[in-house]
């Protein structure tokens, strides 16, 4: 069932889905349906509940694996990229939940405490490595976390778009480089960026 209301959701979205149409793909009764989830909303809510705890957890469990900033965040793009490239449908419906207008979603869906957790914890990450003098105390560790999760975020709702780069681990080593060395030319005296930084 949770497979057939994730095609039909990423495919013609949550007003677009009757419950019929998800019990027809499904080759389920009504009452199947019912006994599971009370609801059409519950079932869209487990699907974007799933999205959110599963990415939570890859994040977790890649950062743990490795010590420094650097690899930490090459293991946990890695990891969301390939969630991503197994789950497009899934992250689909997840990010078109969070820019859905009124009334394309059911008003009581719950995902903005999940975002939020999940960024909080890249926002752990970066403030550890901000008091470890990893990082450049010029930025807040929000505004830091804002431009590596932006990255990671702008790439993905890409390749849902216009797949340009490949979501891999390449892919995550050159965000990663970009956040931590930047993209401006070395940095003089003269640097275009001074005014901006005093």
């Amino acid at each position: 069932m949770l497979r057939a209301a994730l095609k039909k959701f990423a495919d013609c979205g949550y007003a677009g889905t009757s419950v019929q149409d998800i019990v027809s793909a499904a080759k389920v009764a009504k009452p199947t349906l019912y006994y599971y989830f009370k609801s059409k909303a519950a079932l869209y809510q487990a699907l974007i509940d799933y999205a959110h705890d599963e990415r939570v957890r890859l994040m977790r469990e890649a950062a743990s694996r490795c010590e420094s900033l650097p690899e930490k965040l090459v293991e946990v793009l890695t990891a969301l990229f390939d969630f991503f490239n197994e789950n497009q449908e899934l992250m689909r419906i997840a990010f078109s939940t969070a820019f859905a207008s009124p009334g394309e979603i059911p008003s009581g869906i719950q995902y903005l405490d999940k975002c939020t957790r999940n960024f909080e914890f890249m926002h752990s990450l970066v403030k550890e490595a901000l008091a470890d003098g990893v990082l450049n105390r010029r930025f807040s560790s929000r505004e830091l976390t804002m431009n590596i999760y932006g990255l990671l975020n702008i790439y993905v709702m890409g390749q849902l778009f216009q797949p340009l780069h490949p979501l891999n681990r390449k892919t995550a080593e050159q965000i990663v480089k970009l956040f931590l060395e930047g993209a401006g030319a070395k940095r003089t005296a003269r640097s275009p960026f001074r005014k901006l930084t005093q």
